[in-house]
């Protein structure tokens, strides 16, 4: 087939966070892909098509770009952040699988982008310096059950723990209850951090004791970060030490 898909990540919101593999994508695309909002953050090229679709229709916008691709067409469907994470990559390989067997055969990349978890995690230092999780608390595709299990699973594994969609105006009751699911799992000085429209105008973090913590901190536009045991404040940044309790020596600890 010679259409060609890529699924690409927008990063957090400034330009500057944009990856040049995606910028190089954006420009040969014939056809952009998305949320009506990140459409809008796409500079319309001579030739090009926009097709901004709702939120809530991730499957049915994979299937209508994995359909542009099986014509010829060059395909952009664009996430914020990541693709990979909480985002239009899922949905395009649910699409796929359940699609026609020959878009498997389609030229097909993901192309990452930086989150809004890792662009929040800079702004306030490391803290996410050591083992962390990240969990989405909007119940639109799971229950408050399997969210609340989570939780407290990841407090009493002491990660540092990255939030998505903590609070929306249509379940604004949602997030106090996780402040209290983390309370009872934490205790009341446990470090909690929100970042709100971080790399945009209007950036604003707040640090402080997860007990001096309101629902009303958090909206869409907010990633929350909890710290584990070990992570403290230096002056106005944030950091979790790369060493676990109970490890002897400062031994250095690589990435591949």
């Amino acid at each position: 087939m010679s259409g060609q898909l890529v699924v690409a990540g927008l990063g957090p919101g400034a330009e500057d966070m944009i990856t040049p593999e995606v910028t190089a994508a954006l420009i040969e695309a014939t056809d952009i892909v998305g949320y009506g909002p990140y459409v809008a953050r796409v500079a319309l090229r001579a030739g090009q098509r926009l097709h901004g679709s709702d939120n809530r229709v991730e499957v049915e916008r994979a299937s209508f770009a994995l359909d542009l691709a099986a014509r010829g067409r060059k395909v952009a469907v664009v996430s914020s952040g990541d693709p990979g994470v909480f985002a239009m990559a899922s949905a395009l390989f649910e699409a796929l699988e359940d699609g026609p067997a020959e878009w498997r055969d389609l030229d097909i990349r993901i192309l990452p982008g930086i989150t809004a978890m890792l662009a929040a995690a800079a702004r306030l230092g490391a803290p996410l310096g050591h083992d962390f999780c990240a969990i989405n608390l909007s119940d639109n595709l799971k229950p408050w059950a399997v969210i609340e299990h989570r939780l407290r699973m990841a407090a009493r594994g002491d990660f540092a723990m990255a939030f998505y969609n903590p609070r929306s105006r249509a379940r604004p009751e949602g997030f106090a209850r996780v402040l209290d699911v983390l309370r009872e799992e934490l205790g009341g000085e446990r470090l909690i951090s929100f970042a709100r429209d971080v790399s945009k105008p209007g950036e604003h973090l707040l640090t402080l004791p997860l007990a001096e913590a309101r629902a009303g901190m958090a909206d869409m536009r907010t990633v929350v970060i909890v710290g584990n045991s070990m992570t403290r404040q230096v002056g106005r940044f944030v950091y979790t030490p790369r060493q676990a309790p109970g490890v002897q020596g400062a031994g250095v600890q690589g990435a591949e």
